[in-house]
């Protein structure tokens, strides 16, 4: 929790109560148990208004898949570097009616030609002074 451990949060609770004093302190610990109360009713208010739009489809989402903590941008980037295309169409697949507007100097589709130009065992063209 926002790296607080029991200590740090028990020095913070010391403090406070020196510097509110005794006058003024049920007074704000009052005011925080409100603020933590309508944090927590607008939290599962938002909860229950998100189940009642998205009906019975709530409960089958995956929220560990939506979270965002879980991409990394290496990963992302090595996957999208590789030779595998996550878009082909498999064989078996309709084929494909003439796309419009397709670019054919587009860089993507000239490093595509250049890599299926290469042989089984030359490597990589290298720029050494790009790198």
């Amino acid at each position: 929790m926002f790296g607080l451990t029991f200590e740090k949060l028990l020095i913070i609770g010391v403090i406070a109560v020196f510097l509110l004093g005794p006058e003024r302190l049920p007074h704000y610990a009052a005011q925080l148990g409100r603020l933590v109360r309508s944090l927590r009713d607008m939290a599962s208010g938002a909860k229950d208004r998100m189940r009642e739009e998205m009906g019975p489809d709530f409960d089958d989402v995956d929220w560990k898949k939506l979270d965002p903590r879980q991409y990394d941008p290496r990963r992302i980037i090595r996957e999208a570097l590789t030779d595998v295309d996550p878009f082909a169409e498999e064989a078996t697949a309709a084929p494909v009616v003439a796309r419009a507007g397709v670019n054919e100097n587009s860089a993507y589709l000239q490093r595509k030609r250049k890599r299926e130009s290469l042989g089984a065992g030359e490597p990589a063209p290298f720029d050494s002074e790009a790198t």
